[in-house]
């Protein structure tokens, strides 16, 4: 079964937005770990997804020293996990890689700003595709891809994270300003945890970006999907 695209999709394609407060709840954008067990992550992921609500999944994976993983490796992670994440109605992403997303059964792409242009990928991946844009704490880069069409784009890091290096920071208030001028949804990345998920949030973040903050969570993913759960149900 396919995933449904709407929730990734701009929320204000039939008249325009209506305000910060008038958007729908926010929504759970799950990032992989950048090393895994494939079969065993799988069940975890299962029981992951079945805790709590979630937009898609983004297959992110990287070499220990932070370069990309193998091909095979890719392969086999999307072979694996975009079946059980379309059973539970999620949408897939592929990071970095357009090149392989339609042959992997993929909904679309998370793109950086090192990577394949915006303009480049939606002609090799066709209209119907999921495009969002690395823009880290820039307004410029935002409004660039927002006007080219990609479908959300993605701010951060907001928070220190382990999981990748950053060199850029960005403040919440980029995501109230975000909300004021663009339809385009804005997804919050970097260090997010139930503790800190709030703020962002409130500032306008349609998804929060989360990896360690569900997989490392010191009671374990479910319970940190529960977590998430209750700050987004303040919002509905």
């Amino acid at each position: 079964m396919r995933a449904r695209r709407p929730e990734i999709t701009p929320y204000w394609a039939n008249g325009g937005r209506t305000g910060l407060m008038d958007r729908p709840a926010p929504r759970l954008y799950l990032i992989t770990p950048p090393q895994l067990d494939v079969d065993a992550f799988a069940q975890t992921l299962d029981a992951t997804l079945q805790a709590g609500d979630v937009a898609c999944l983004q297959i992110r994976l990287k070499q220990a020293d932070g370069s990309p993983a193998d091909d095979q490796i890719i392969c086999k992670a999307a072979e694996t996990l975009c079946p059980l994440a379309h059973q539970h109605n999620v949408a897939v992403l592929l990071n970095d890689r357009p090149d392989l997303a339609r042959e992997l059964g993929c909904d679309g792409v998370h793109i950086g700003q090192q990577d394949m242009p915006y303009k480049q990928a939606r002609a090799l991946l066709g209209p119907e595709a999921i495009i969002g844009v690395t823009c880290h704490a820039s307004r410029h880069l935002a409004m660039l891809a927002g006007d080219a069409g990609a479908d959300y784009v993605a701010f951060g890091a907001f928070f220190d994270t382990q999981t990748k290096d950053t060199t850029a920071q960005a403040t919440p208030d980029i995501l109230t300003w975000w909300q004021e001028v663009m339809e385009p949804p804005c997804v919050a990345i970097g260090g997010i945890t139930p503790e800190n998920g709030a703020e962002l949030t409130m500032a306008g973040a349609d998804f929060l970006a989360v990896s360690s903050g569900v997989w490392d969570h010191r009671d374990g993913p479910v319970a940190a999907m529960r977590a998430f759960d209750e700050i987004f149900a303040r919002h509905r």
